[in-house]
């Protein structure tokens, strides 16, 4: 990778990237995609921090992750869905329509090295799009705001793999189609069937939502959660290498198309194998400030305690609010804090309605004990379990220690730095490697 040759590879990949107008449409959208996020998520959150001179509405609530950060960024989930496809896209189609391709493979070196440097390109061209989301982090703390460092860096991690999915979904549409548009077509087609995916597993349990879990869009979440989860991070890297290996394999012209499809298969059990196994890391670390993700230390100690699997059986609907709040506030720890947790999704309709009369009931198993509930407060819930358990419930301090982060703060200069400063910058940028990558420079 450190070799001469290698660096020519990357210096000619660099120049087709400069040399691509997508990326530079690209940097131009994501500017204001960002501007326009920051502005309007300062503005929100010191709305709620009582900028009107009123008190800070809720302020242990208030956190600069959930109120700036993660709506800031989440320009990037749509910049990596609808727009950095199409500049990976380019990398290889323009290639192959205009018979680049045939020169590429003349060069010294494997093709797999070749498409490494495509790799390598991608995320210096992923990073480079990060300079709106890193001065809006620059603004807000200039402004006083609070960035707490692990959550912040999990949230960029987040991003990071994001793109390097996007970037090797593309890359591989890009060498199985015939031309940019068909790749294009496959590149949106699969960003649709995720979200079907997600849209159909919400509430169903089972092998469904586990596989919706792993979706770019709800792999994303947790991130935005402050949850650094291995199963994710293994599967999300496992899917984005799988793609550039797949663009490898199939880009050997000289090999017919039988030996290169057997390749694909070979390639496509290995990565199913990889992504099955990484899917079994349950390692999680809860990097957010206020533990959003975590029981309290008193609970969790008992929780280590319990060694067999917990049956839980949920007669609520997709669509009820309960469902949601139990998941986010007892189910997800819980998975993080016991060994085994089985849930099973009982209720047959959407909404609840004509259900039977165990509607709003949930089921707890363990170790042949049975229990009945229709709460979802989490102190409930691990008191039922603990009793199941036959273990005692521990004192509960009722003071988290988090009290939020309130800011009456307006958006100085961010205007000015993202609408006009960061277009200027752009052309300025285009226009001086548009004559280095034409020699005139």
């Amino acid at each position: 990778m450190r070799s001469p040759s290698f660096l020519l590879l990357l210096t000619k990949e660099f120049r087709e990237l400069c040399a691509s107008r997508s990326f530079w449409i690209m940097l131009l959208i994501v500017g204001a995609l960002v501007g326009h996020s920051f502005i309007t998520a300062v503005g929100l959150y010191a709305e709620m921090s009582g900028a009107g001179g009123g008190p800070a509405a809720l302020s242990q609530g208030l956190t600069p992750l959930d109120g700036v950060l993660v709506p800031t960024w989440g320009a990037y989930d749509l910049a990596a869905t609808l727009l950095f496809p199409f500049v990976a896209i380019r990398l290889i189609a323009v290639e192959r329509e205009t018979g680049g391709l045939k020169l590429l493979l003349q060069l010294p070196g494997s093709l797999g090295v070749k498409i490494a440097a495509k790799a390598v390109v991608l995320v210096g061209a992923w990073l480079v799009a990060w300079l709106p989301g890193l001065l809006a982090i620059v603004l807000w703390r200039s402004y006083g705001g609070h960035a707490y460092a692990a959550e912040t860096w999990n949230l960029m991690l987040g991003h990071l793999v994001r793109g390097l999915l996007s970037a090797g979904l593309g890359i591989a549409a890009g060498a199985l189609a015939e031309s940019a548009a068909s790749a294009a077509i496959v590149t949106l087609g699969i960003t649709v069937g995720s979200w079907a995916l997600d849209f159909v597993a919400a509430g169903r349990g089972g092998w469904l939502q586990q596989l919706a879990s792993y979706t770019p869009t709800a792999a994303l979440r947790s991130f935005e959660q402050g949850l650094l989860r291995l199963n994710v991070l293994i599967v999300m890297v496992a899917i984005s290498c799988a793609g550039f290996a797949l663009a490898t394999i199939w880009l050997r012209s000289g090999r017919t198309v039988q030996s290169r499809v057997l390749q694909v298969l070979v390639l496509l059990v290995i990565a199913a194998a990889v992504v099955g196994g990484g899917a079994r890391a349950n390692a999680s670390w809860d990097l957010s400030e206020n533990r959003r993700n975590s029981f309290g230390p008193a609970d969790e100690a008992v929780l280590k305690r319990i060694d067999q699997p917990l049956k839980i059986t949920v007669f609520l609907s997709p669509e009820d609010p309960r469902l949601t709040d139990f998941e986010q506030n007892v189910l997800r720890k819980l998975r993080r804090s016991l060994r085994r947790v089985e849930v099973d999704y009982a209720a047959t309709s959407s909404t609840g309605l004509f259900e039977t009369d165990r509607y709003g009931e949930i089921w707890y198993e363990l170790g042949g004990q049975k229990a009945t509930e229709r709460s979802t407060i989490e102190e409930v819930v691990l008191d039922q379990i603990y009793k199941l358990a036959n273990l005692d419930s521990p004192a509960r301090s009722s003071d988290d220690g988090f009290s939020g982060y309130p800011l009456a703060a307006q958006p100085k200069h961010a205007t000015l730095l993202f609408y006009i400063c960061w277009p200027v910058f752009v052309i300025l940028f285009w226009r001086a490697t548009t004559k280095w990558v034409d020699g005139t420079f």
